[in-house]
């Protein structure tokens, strides 16, 4: 019998491990133990980005460990400096309590918050808002050394892209999520945080701050920043974030954008994101290699994770919608499609204007000036006929009530006429 792989080692071949805190990290993750990831509650919804967290922390839950999410209601209202360029909006507390209902109802897709080993989702707003500015400097503050505190990556690059424009209010981030994990640890018994590669400088925080004040070991790893083969952001489509709510983001384009996922990057999120064992994802690049125009892996990729995030019925919209666009079925099938953006407008809005404009205004683009590009560039077609920028809309363009717009090879939007 073939011997299991330690969870670590398969971390590894997954291509999920950055860095280590500690090398005994292997020898702790043998036995049960209670690990973290924090999610920062700027929306009301996760983004795809999020998705290697959850998924990380999916796999551990699966190996028995237990697991805690940690929405960040107080740190949220700061703002994290990690990776970021210059100060973000700071959110109200309404806002920040609305997010985390959002954030829970996408975490309990994919994470098991019932049963003898249930999730915990734990909100670090809920253990700071009692305390004073002064509470805060003598018995948390006081624990952090400044020069330390400037030496984190993090920040060093915040200073340098911002030039110095870093905030007391995004310094002192770091100092919070330091004792959060000391928080965690001395209510949860919670030993260990994983995140982002961003993430070190803050960990490290947290896992020096546990072993100071308790003088117990405390663990961290981190994952690389997922990029696609460009070096672009993982879970951006189209400049847009691809949301987990179905309603922010259409399942259609949830599905659309991992089949769309260039061979290049293919097998890499499918070791990352599926749940298939390595020899069938093995099998799956072989495949790929064989016969690379029949794009099984892109297939099996969007279907896993289509229906990890959205379940039988998102995915059996998902493919219902790609079907009637691909088939070259009338316009009336494509409009049928349930989860195919859309939008209803009003013949008399549309006709004599140029198609461009009204792409825009039913929101298939953010401006005039980039559906005009589009249009100018050859990639915008009507009822699947090129266009350009001085083709104006006719009554005759709409076919059974509807027409169809397309951008590029694949981002449809269905205008249907009242």
């Amino acid at each position: 019998m073939r011997k299991k792989m330690k969870l670590l080692d398969e971390f590894r071949a997954r291509g999920l491990v950055e860095a280590l805190t500690d090398p005994e990290i292997e020898k702790a993750l043998e036995k049960p133990m209670t690990v973290y990831c924090g999610f920062d509650p700027s929306a009301r919804s996760l983004q795809a980005g999020n998705l290697v967290s959850i998924v990380v922390l999916r796999r551990l839950q699966l190996a028995g460990h237990k697991v805690i999410a940690l929405v960040g209601g107080a740190t949220g209202l700061i703002g994290d400096p990690s990776g970021k360029s210059a100060e973000r909006n700071m959110l109200t507390v309404e806002q920040v309590e609305e997010n985390k209902k959002g954030i829970r109802e996408n975490l309990s897709r994919i994470l098991d918050f019932d049963g003898p080993n249930a999730a915990v989702m734990v909100d670090n707003y809920d253990w700071y808002k009692g305390t004073s500015a002064i509470e805060f400097l003598r018995d948390i503050a006081i624990n952090f050394r400044v020069p330390q505190m400037l030496a984190k990556e993090s920040v060093k690059k915040r200073l340098e892209a911002s030039e110095g424009a870093l905030t007391f209010t995004e310094f002192s981030y770091q100092i919070l999520q330091g004792n959060d994990f000391l928080h965690l640890y001395d209510n949860y018994r919670c030993q260990m945080e994983v995140g982002g590669a961003d993430q070190w400088g803050n960990i490290t925080a947290g896992t020096d701050l546990v072993r100071k004040m308790r003088g117990k070991s405390a663990y961290g790893l981190t994952f690389p920043l997922l990029l696609d083969s460009s070096g672009r952001k993982f879970g951006k489509s189209e400049g847009n974030a691809l949301f987990m709510n179905g309603e922010m983001t259409p399942v259609f384009d949830w599905y659309q954008y991992f089949l769309r996922t260039p061979d290049a990057d293919v097998i890499r999120y499918l070791k990352v994101f599926s749940m298939r064992p390595l020899g069938e994802i093995a099998a799956l690049e072989a495949e790929m290699k064989s016969h690379p125009e029949s794009r099984i892996p892109q297939k099996a990729l969007a279907e896993e994770l289509t229906l990890l995030v959205h379940g039988e019925e998102g995915l059996k919209k998902a493919r219902e919608a790609t079907e009637a666009l691909y088939a070259k079925k009338s316009a009336a099938d494509v409009a049928k499609a349930e989860d195919v953006p859309s939008a209803t407008v009003a013949l008399a809005d549309c006709a004599g204007k140029p198609v461009f404009a009204v792409a825009a205004a039913a929101g298939m683009f953010k401006s005039n000036g980039e559906a005009r590009r589009m249009a100018a560039q050859g990639g915008l077609s009507l009822n699947d006929a090129k266009i350009d920028a001085n083709r104006l809309f006719a009554a005759e363009d709409v076919k059974d009530g509807v027409a169809v717009l397309r951008s590029g090879k694949k981002n449809y939007f269905v205008l249907k006429f009242s």
